[in-house]
């Protein structure tokens, strides 16, 4: 377990760094006074160049000690994050959260296929309950904190602080895990080729078009968070922190169930039910207005518990369509096609959302839910396809 806690902790990381930019977008929005519109481009710029990184390293991502890998994508990550602390114009911030996405949009592809080299698939949805805590964590303890340190030191503050934590971890990562070589000998043949024929095989497709449709879904209303609670909901600067932090501690509360549920049921059947309950609550929020802070938490809780049952079942199953010779690549372009779909969003729903002033509501933040409504539905015909994919192969390995 101890190679799965140290990925943990660089997952932690990662998600953080790009989880802040949620709390603290209104902040960071009032303090550059830039629009909305202008703000889902410090977010996507960060999943673009994040996409862009995984092709490029997709090729040969599987001609590497996945550990080496690792800890030479993890140093970038944390240089890219000093910078995003160290600017002081929207242009540069830009320009950080490229050269952040460059390489901490890696880090995760890498995780995934250290996990599915060293676990079977029995074991896989625990194991990736336990990584996903990491968006748990971040949100009890890493956001909240940031929330409170931005309030006092600026928007920058918690960038600083994640570099300090990262720097630790890297450390540990660096004496601790030890390397992963095993595919190594599978390897053959031209990077480019290799990466090519990993895009071209059918299956591999299909699960690259599921992951990708998994990432709209969150990202057009992720970056959204901060702004639509303060600005719609009425939430004020103190009960922001603890609103993330309420549902944080339901989502660690939750994934540890979820992944020990998804090694015992069907993995699509888990995914369907939490894609329906997740519909359900997306509408109910998008349609908010300010009511009691503690009713605008419980449907905050019920969201983010149908958003993260989906993952844990929708990785495991994914996790499962490469060969071990192709998992390198294939977590690398499912990586990158996540992250740009993600950009896609963040940019879309920066179309859709729209305020008048820094002060202002969000308007058009309904078909905003809408929109997710109807990814989400493309995903769960998408996921069928993964999941009937996945028993072929079961039924294969087992004749």
């Amino acid at each position: 377990m101890g190679v799965v806690l140290i990925l943990a902790l660089t997952q932690f990381t990662v998600v953080l760094d790009f989880m802040v930019m949620n709390p603290i977008g209104d902040l960071l929005m009032k303090s550059m006074k830039i629009s909305p519109a202008q703000f889902s481009v410090v977010v996507s710029v960060y999943a673009f160049s994040a996409a862009i990184s995984g092709f490029l390293t997709a090729g040969f991502a599987d001609k590497f000690d996945r550990k080496k890998l690792l800890v030479f994508f993890y140093i970038g990550f944390i240089l890219g994050t000093l910078l995003c602390g160290l600017v002081n114009s929207y242009a540069l911030l830009v320009v950080a959260r490229i050269v952040t996405g460059i390489f901490g949009g890696v880090i995760s592809s890498i995780s995934m296929a250290i996990v599915v080299d060293l676990f079977q698939l029995n074991q896989r949805g625990r194991v990736m309950g336990f990584l996903q805590m990491g968006f748990g964590i971040s949100q009890i303890l890493g956001i909240p904190l940031s929330l409170y340190i931005a309030n006092d030191w600026g928007w920058q503050s918690p960038f600083f602080m994640i570099v300090g934590l990262a720097m630790v971890i890297a450390f540990i990562g660096i004496i601790f895990l030890k390397p992963v070589t095993e595919h190594l000998s599978m390897q053959s043949g031209n990077a480019l080729i290799h990466l090519w024929n990993t895009i071209k095989n059918k299956d591999y497709r299909i699960a690259f078009l599921a992951t990708a449709f998994l990432s709209i879904g969150g990202f057009l209303m992720m970056p959204w968070g901060s702004a639509f609670a303060m600005n719609n909901l009425e939430i004020t600067k103190q009960q922001l922190p603890i609103l993330f932090m309420i549902a944080g501690i339901s989502t660690l509360a939750i994934m540890p169930v979820i992944g020990i549920i998804s090694d015992k049921i069907n993995k699509f059947t888990l995914f369907t039910i939490a894609s329906l309950w997740m519909m359900v609550t997306v509408l109910v929020y998008t349609h908010l207005v300010p009511l009691p802070f503690w009713i605008i938490v419980g449907v905050n809780i019920l969201m983010m518990i149908g958003i993260m049952s989906r993952m844990v079942p929708s990785q495991a199953l994914t996790s499962s369509v490469p060969d071990m010779k192709d998992r390198g690549a294939f977590m690398s372009v499912n990586s990158s096609l996540q992250q740009m779909a993600g950009g896609l969003a963040a940019i879309l729903g920066g179309m859709i959302v729209v305020q008048k002033n820094e002060f202002s509501p969000l308007e058009h933040f309904d078909t905003l839910g809408y929109v997710v409504l109807a990814a989400i539905l493309i995903n769960i015909f998408l996921t069928y396809r993964v999941s009937k994919m996945v028993d072929k192969r079961q039924q294969k390995s087992q004749q």
